[in-house]
């Protein structure tokens, strides 16, 4: 789940409205087309990669049904096990392009959106510079989600990028992810079915789960690597180590990107020093306090809020705020889910394995902004230990009668590791380009987004493969970069990029605003725990999540795959990982009976400013 691109998600809250370094080349794709087949190793690759969406939402629901019973075997495919993957934003890894008249590329913030722009330009051989405001990078921050089309993505932006991140991966799709009846389940975390046909006439059937999310089946279907988290620091120092093989001075911290002029040459970028630099392009990956986007929009002074307090440099309150902690905690079903929401009135609570034998949780609540009960690292405002003993009082009053796993969880949280933050976001700019002549944003610079779908840091990363892509096919073999070109290239990136962002942005707002305003807890003829009008559309939309929303929102998630299948690699990554995890989690859980500290402070929302 991902906080303004910070934390995991949990991705299936939403109603959908409708190896080694084997690399090989192959011809770019139209600029101004969104990539959506790619070819790859194996016939049959090439063939699933292109068919078309439609036929993939043919079998939803049998994936629905999959996932609901629980049926991990996969699919009997013969395929190459030595794949190889089309690059299409890179060369082979590790190799330096030849050198021409380089494009002189400068991006404004060092954060994952930056770092993988940065890492696809420099594989073409640009002349790229990032220009941060942090004095330094810190070690510090928490677990990132990376869905399917993210590691896709990674995948066709450089090899070795995506193998040292595999690495460091911990899956959650590769167990049952879904949702809990916060009221009912019964507190020793079991793994019961998620529809049993004797539940409406036998009081003793368990009503634990309420549905499962098909986020594996989806991604078999594609030969996709499984929805996974990575500590923010190790994926920092995977993205840092790798561009600095490419160029050693690419990033320069301390200094700020502050504002821009546009001119007949291309940009003039102001530094927070006073100083100047010339470029081709400024690309804004400065988050969603932007500054580069204050000056595009004219929103004023970076954060700067509105007179009535409901906005933040033009970016709307959502009218919910989060709650978060982590403990080390072995739950009895850890081993066999990846991550749970619970559901219940006005709420949810969601809890999700993020390795080490981590478990993240956060509880989401609708208040004013600005109802501070914890501290928020991301703003500098770190709380206190007494604040956390708060906090977790507070949380546990509100969910009162709710299920003893959610109390359990919060009682093992060291109050320390609380933190709180408002969530804002943007509306889609179906209007306003993402560029300005030769200054582009991308990322939560344009379009940050609630947390539901774990797709704020996916969607930064396809930003920056969709923008290295349709530059470099701005020009021909024969031509080099004008300003008229790559001005036109970032509006064809903004055409490009605006349809999926924009719908992918809306999905995440809609799943917080239908889970707490019209889900309750399910109806069911054993018990008065829900019996309002909400409970019976609640039990009735069962169904239809199962076997055909959430089926139909990954699929849609997941089209996007620029690597093209991957063979059996997915298959043998979730092999090796299975035995990496284990080991750790068991280390963390015998050194925290042991008495040792397992769980550092505030890290949650943590970026290095």
């Amino acid at each position: 789940m991902l906080i303004q691109g910070s934390r995991p998600a949990h991705p299936g809250l939403t109603f959908l409205p409708g190896s080694k370094h084997a690399v090989g080349t192959s011809k770019l794709p139209r600029a101004d087309a969104v990539a959506s087949a790619h070819p790859s190793s194996s016939h049959q690759d090439r063939i699933s990669g292109q068919s078309s969406l439609t036929t993939r939402l043919a079998a939803a629901s049998l994936l629905g049904t999959a996932a609901c019973t629980g049926n991990r075997s996969s699919r009997k495919r013969r395929v190459a096990r030595s794949v190889t993957v089309t690059s299409e934003a890179g060369v082979t890894a590790g190799e330096r392009p030849a050198q021409g008249k380089p494009l002189k590329v400068i991006i404004a913030g060092g954060g994952v959106g930056g770092l993988t722009t940065a890492m696809a330009m420099l594989k073409k051989g640009w002349d790229v510079k990032i220009y941060e405001k942090t004095g330094k990078f810190a070690r510090f921050g928490g677990p990132i989600q990376f869905a399917s089309n993210a590691t896709s993505t990674l995948k066709a932006i450089d090899e070795r990028l995506f193998d040292r991140i595999m690495k460091k991966f911990c899956f959650t799709a590769t167990r049952r992810c879904g949702i809990k009846d916060g009221l009912r389940s019964d507190g020793s975390f079991r793994m019961t079915d998620i529809f049993d046909p004797f539940y409406f006439g036998d009081a003793k059937s368990p009503a634990d789960w309420f549905v499962s999310f098909p986020l594996k089946e989806c991604a078999d279907l594609w030969n996709l690597p499984y929805t996974g988290v990575i500590n923010r620091p190790e994926l920092q120092d995977i993205l840092l180590d790798e561009c600095a093989n490419l160029k050693a001075d690419f990033i320069e911290n301390g200094k700020g990107v502050v504002g821009y002029e546009n001119h007949a040459n291309g940009v003039t970028v102001k530094l927070s020093d006073g100083t100047t630099e010339e470029a081709d392009i400024l690309v804004g990956s400065d988050g969603i306090w932007s500054a580069v986007r204050a000056q595009m929009y004219k929103e004023g002074e970076v954060k700067q809020r509105s007179k009535n307090g409901s906005s933040c440099q033009g970016c709307p309150y959502s009218g919910y705020t989060v709650f978060a902690g982590e403990t080390v905690l072995k739950l009895g079903d850890y081993y066999d889910c990846g991550y749970k929401v619970y559901i219940g009135p006005k709420k949810y609570f969601v809890t999700s394995d993020v390795g080490d034998g981590r478990i993240q949780w956060y509880a989401f609540l609708a208040l004013p902004p600005g109802t501070r009960k914890a501290g928020d690292s991301w703003t500098g405002d770190g709380g206190s230990a007494q604040e956390g003993r708060d906090v977790i009082s507070y949380l546990k009053s509100l969910h009162e009668g709710w299920s003893s796993e959610v109390h359990h969880v919060l009682d093992n949280t060291p109050a320390e590791s609380v933190e709180q933050r408002d969530l804002y976001d943007r509306w889609p700019e179906f209007l306003r380009s993402w560029s300005d002549g030769n200054v582009v944003l991308i990322g939560d610079a344009v379009h940050p987004m609630m947390p539901n779908l774990g797709q704020g840091g996916g969607q930064a990363i396809e930003d920056a493969y969709e923008l290295t892509r349709i530059l470099d096919g701005a020009r021909s073999y024969s031509q080099d970069f004008t300003p008229t070109v790559t001005a036109e290239a970032l509006q064809r990136f903004y055409n490009s990029r605006m349809p999926r962002v924009a719908g992918i942005s809306l999905l995440s707002r809609l799943a917080s605003d239908l889970i707490i305003n019209a889900f309750d807890t399910p109806w069911s003829p054993h018990d008065q725990k829900g019996m309002d009008w909400k409970s019976y559309l609640t039990l009735a939309w069962k169904p239809i999540l199962q076997f055909f929303v959430f089926p139909a929102q990954f699929l849609f998630l997941y089209s996007y795959h620029p690597s093209g299948g991957m063979g059996d690699l997915p298959k043998r990554l979730e092999a090796e990982w299975r035995k990496r995890h284990k080991e750790s989690a068991e280390d963390a859980f015998r050194r925290k009976e042991a008495g040792e500290t397992t769980s550092s402070g505030p890290s949650f929302f943590a970026k290095s400013e």
